[in-house]
């Protein structure tokens, strides 16, 4: 284990004891120290500690007295932030059952495949998206659907702007495999009686693998807790913080550092459904929001908004995140407008957010930071495994108590993804990087060929089996290009077959992409080739075709 990060520590133990308790059990001595506190300001409307516990309680009795889930069942959380999302998470953990949290953004064909791998009977979700999921229903597992409707928790004479979904008033479901949350709440049902295993599987967050197809990442109440309480300590937070909740709850990022770690320590969540840039301003400055996890573009959007001035964001002490390297310019601008630095992180699905973090006494611009509590972070060769020295660039290798178990369903990938070192079980991240003189970690490059957009990571396998899906469409290659706004975008090459050449455009394309996949995924540009870079054997070199893409951007700024 390298420990010259150790003398650029921040002022903090170097080693984190683990919580037993449960992630509900967070929440319940929460309530029992800050009953009246704020837990939730949710466009107007407040809701205490001593609320939400009875809440989480009441669905928790539901789930278990007329739902009939059972113990380490798998349950949907098909919602956008909310209370109710809230509010669910912690009512499926108190009920027992296991969290699957997935993209508000995915259409029902997408959604079919999580419902099957984890044989599904159950999901909870936002009613704007029943839509999505009503044709699964009875055609796959799933049974029963229970329905929220964000409306309920808002105040309506609140003065910020408000979602569509938010503003939609609740829909009536008459069919008996409906349940309505109001109906849910109002039964008042009381929850059985409850005993976690700090080993116990607690949620499942879905990412992509080499295979193309989507993997469960088998999370703990330990390893969750690690990051928990880590994150806590880490941040300096109290009872007496603000978070800005704007990063999706569905992500490890925004599941952790801004729902999990403000219920963990008693501060209060101010939630935003969906990102709005002059929302969020005059949220800080009217709830006096002292902390903000963000991804790069959210970032970039808000210091471009001209009502932007330095006095309403004066509450912020910290401003973090992950997902996309924040480019230093804008870093700059962001110090420069609040007096703050962006403290940059690095995470996976597989290790339920950080692994690295920077100190806030010292940071690295467009750097990952050094490793968290206890975690043990090496560069090896990727193909000899061998250990590599400072300033060498290979394959991130991590081991700590927020690494999942494995991968769900997957025993020949999980044989692949971990290795053995020194006695230790390490986590293959497939992320190409390098450890500085001073134990600070950088991304170089990605094994990979995941394409990371807005912090979302899209699989380019899966965007090409959509593309095929068209008849015009003989070949299609896709690749991450470089995006100033959301880090990277995706660009599909496609060859198409002879009798539709001349009949359809590059926008006719990707206007029908718009219509089969989740908006972060379907290709924003589209080229025509009529042949591609292959190799002897026949297969499509696509690195070829990003770095084509990648020289373009060079050439343009040095002109």
């Amino acid at each position: 284990m390298q420990t010259r990060h150790f003398e650029h520590w921040p002022r903090l133990p170097k080693t984190l004891i683990v919580p037993e308790s449960s992630i509900y059990n967070n929440l319940e001595v929460t309530a029992a120290r800050y009953p009246n506190q704020n837990a939730i300001f949710f466009y107007g409307k407040k809701m205490t500690y001593r609320e939400l516990l009875e809440e989480v309680n009441s669905v928790a009795g539901y789930l278990q007295n007329e739902l009939k889930i059972i113990k380490d069942e798998k349950i949907l959380l098909f919602m956008q932030n909310s209370p109710q999302f809230i509010i669910s998470y912690y009512a499926i953990t108190r009920a027992g059952a296991v969290v699957v949290p997935i993209n508000p953004m995915l259409l029902s064909h997408e959604m079919e495949f999580y419902i099957k791998d984890c044989q599904i009977k159950t999901a909870i979700i936002g009613q704007e998206l029943y839509t999505n999921i009503q044709p699964l229903v009875q055609t796959t597992t799933l049974e029963n659907l229970l329905i929220a409707s964000y409306s309920d928790y808002i105040d309506k004479d609140f003065e910020i702007e408000l979602p569509a979904e938010v503003k939609e008033l609740p829909k009536k479901w008459d069919e008996d495999h409906l349940h309505s949350w109001k109906s849910c709440i109002d039964k008042n049902e009381v929850p059985q009686s409850y005993n976690a295993h700090p080993n116990d599987l607690v949620v499942l967050p879905y990412t992509s693998g080499t295979t193309g197809l989507p993997k469960g990442c088998m999370h703990t109440h330990r390893s969750v807790q690690a990051n928990v309480a880590g994150g806590a300590v880490w941040g300096r937070v109290s009872a007496s913080n603000v978070h800005l909740s704007t990063l999706p709850f569905f992500h490890v990022t925004g599941m952790v550092q801004s729902m999990h770690v403000p219920i963990y320590t008693g501060g209060t969540m101010v939630i935003m459904t969906r990102w709005n840039r002059q929302a969020a301003l005059d949220l800080i400055d009217q709830q006096q929001c002292t902390n903000w996890i963000a991804i790069s573009t959210m970032i970039i959007d808000f210091i471009s908004n001209p009502k932007l001035d330095a006095y309403k964001v004066s509450s912020l002490i910290g401003i973090s995140g992950g997902g996309a390297t924040l480019p230093e310019a804008v870093g700059e601008k962001l110090q420069q407008l609040t007096g703050l630095t962006f403290l940059e992180g690095y995470g996976l699905s597989e290790t339920i957010a950080q692994t690295h973090s920077n100190p806030v006494e010292r940071p690295k611009m467009q750097c990952l930071g050094i490793p968290f509590f206890d975690v043990d972070a090496r560069i090896i060769d990727p193909v000899t495994k061998k250990e590599l020295d400072v300033n060498e660039v290979g394959e991130i290798i991590v081991h700590g108590h927020q690494v999942m178990t494995g991968y769900y369903n997957r025993n020949e990938e999980n044989e692949s993804a971990f290795i053995e070192l020194d006695g230790k079980r390490f986590f293959r991240t497939g992320d190409m990087g390098r450890c500085d003189e001073e134990g600070y970690f950088f991304i170089v490059d990605r094994v990979k060929r995941m394409i990371n957009v807005s912090g979302y990571k899209v699989w380019p396998t899966e965007i090409e089996s959509h593309l095929y899906r068209h008849p015009a469409v003989q070949q299609a290659c896709v690749v991450g290009i470089p995006d100033e706004r959301k880090g990277e975008s995706v660009k599909a090459f496609v060859i198409l077959n002879e009798d539709y050449d001349g009949k359809i455009d590059e926008s006719e394309l990707v206007e029908w992409s718009k219509k089969q996949m989740a908006a972060y995924k379907y290709p924003r540009v589209i080229e025509f080739r009529t042949k591609f870079p292959m190799t002897s054997s026949g297969k499509i070199l696509w690195r070829k075709l990003k770095e084509e893409e990648e020289a373009k951007v060079v050439n343009h700024s040095e002109v």
